[in-house]
């Protein structure tokens, strides 16, 4: 497949089929970077929401809009996308061919953490899509879900191995909801490129772990294959916030242009959130022979990144000179950390209650001497979104030092950064250390397994 292009006829790019906006494909760039034992210093693309902040506010609505359609494939492109040709574009990023296990699942910034520890390739198990929808309306999910249908029918009619969950949400993505489409495409099957991975570049034996965020939210199927959802637990709110009555909802709708707001379904039955995947794609990985497949499923995104962030310390030595991080959505960097010894805790977005759950960590574990701060801007003002003082307040638990990064705070929470922004804003916290840990995967699943289910 040349280029990393599909086969038919009218052929879409794979680069720009993974979303470059999603959560996946940054935690996916961070993960190569991290096996190949190398900093984030490259991820230099800023997000559509973060770029030109010269532009004066009443201009910037109609740039953002622009650009956003500018990435997004069309919809009558939905067909020509490939599913199989997006899995060996992922594989084909990774280099080396002996790696001692792999990881997949959920996006989850400990997991890719973990994996670079592991010296391990982290392999999502789906991927975002975003479609033009120029003539769309933020406030009108219904439009959104009947303009989904038709891309979502020719997506899965060329690719019968997947299924499509389309997410609309106001609160994680603003005025983009009136430009785009977001689908997120999960396999249900092991794509064959992830099959001739495990059998060519994994030691003989090499276990692979399948890591699944096990939330659920209400959802609807509009045609077998095809789920839709409005909202999403990454905004740390509950399905009944997304409503008309919703004081903090109603601010939203406001700031998005968003006049009218049908209430959804409050009667639909919960299924598994999209950043779950699909659990026929674990089934059908425990089918190769000779693998040992474990499971870990975590309730919430900060369980696990409270136990990441307590392996990291154990593995650094305790309490000496420690240093710790707090990231937040893109804003990583699982090489520099591991190497300069810098305890990682992952927030999976700047929502309240993830930083909350970051707050709830530290004062739970040894104060550190030195704890830097990455509130991640979000895009849009929201009341979900934490408060520039609910990250200062995180600086509180340094034993020493604790500092806020100042550049994240002049952008929060409108402008979104780079994922190099975290490179330079820790290269200074820690020296780089003599020998990196590399831990061993039976260890690092029992540690997991004291409070989460690992089978």
């Amino acid at each position: 497949m040349a280029d990393g292009l599909s086969t038919a006829a009218a052929r879409v790019a794979v680069s720009r089929v993974m979303s470059p906006e999603s959560i996946e494909r940054r935690l996916l760039d961070a993960a190569v970077l991290a096996v190949a034992e190398r900093d984030c210093a490259g991820l230099d693309r800023v997000p559509v929401r973060g770029r030109n902040p010269h532009i004066v506010s009443l201009l910037r609505p109609e740039v953002v809009d622009r650009e956003a359609l500018a990435e997004a494939i069309r919809p009558e492109d939905a067909g020509a996308v490939d599913a199989e040709a997006v899995a060996s574009w992922i594989c084909g990023r990774y280099t080396g061919d002996d790696f001692p296990a792999v990881l997949f699942g959920s996006p989850h910034g400990g997991v890719v953490h973990l994996a670079a520890a592991l010296g391990a390739p982290w392999l999502p198990t789906g991927f975002v899509l975003s479609v033009a929808w120029p003539a769309g309306a933020g406030r009108d999910w219904r439009a959104a879900r009947e303009a989904g249908r038709e891309v979502a029918r020719r997506l899965l009619a060329s690719n019968p191995s997947v299924t499509v969950r389309q997410v609309h949400d106001p609160v994680l993505r603003g005025r983009l909801c009136a430009t785009t489409l977001t689908f997120h495409v999960r396999w249900r099957r092991v794509p064959a490129a992830y099959r001739e991975f495990l059998d060519q570049r994994v030691r003989a034996g090499g276990p692979a772990v399948v890591f699944r965020d096990a939330r659920t939210w209400p959802v609807s199927t509009v045609a077998d294959g095809h789920s839709f959802q409005v909202g999403s637990p990454t905004t740390g709110w509950q399905p009944g916030d997304y409503r008309a009555e919703h004081a903090a909802f109603r601010h939203v709708l406001h700031h998005a242009g968003c006049l009218d707001w049908a209430d959804p379904d409050a009667e639909l039955p919960r299924h598994y959130a999209e950043l779950a995947g699909e659990p026929a794609f674990e089934q059908h990985l425990r089918e190769t022979p000779g693998r040992r497949v474990h499971r870990v499923i975590y309730p919430r995104p900060e369980t696990l990144s409270g136990y990441v962030a307590d392996l990291h310390r154990e593995w650094f030595g305790g309490d000496r000179g420690a240093a710790c991080v707090v990231e937040c959505d893109g804003l990583l960097d699982p090489w520099l950390a591991l190497r300069h010894g810098i305890v990682p805790y992952w927030c999976e977005s700047a929502s309240r209650r993830a930083v909350a759950g970051a707050e709830w960590w530290l004062a739970g574990s040894r104060r550190f001497d030195r704890l830097r701060v990455l509130p991640a801007p979000p895009g849009s003002t929201c009341p979900a979104f934490a408060a520039a003082a609910q990250w200062r307040a995180l600086t509180w638990f340094a034993r020493r030092e604790g500092l806020v990064d100042n550049a994240a705070l002049r952008r929060y929470p409108q402008l979104p950064l780079p994922t190099s922004h975290a490179t330079q804003a820790l290269r200074r916290l820690a020296k780089p250390r003599r020998e990196v840990p590399r831990p061993r995967l039976a260890d690092v699943l029992a540690t997991l397994g004291q409070g989460m289910l690992v089978l």
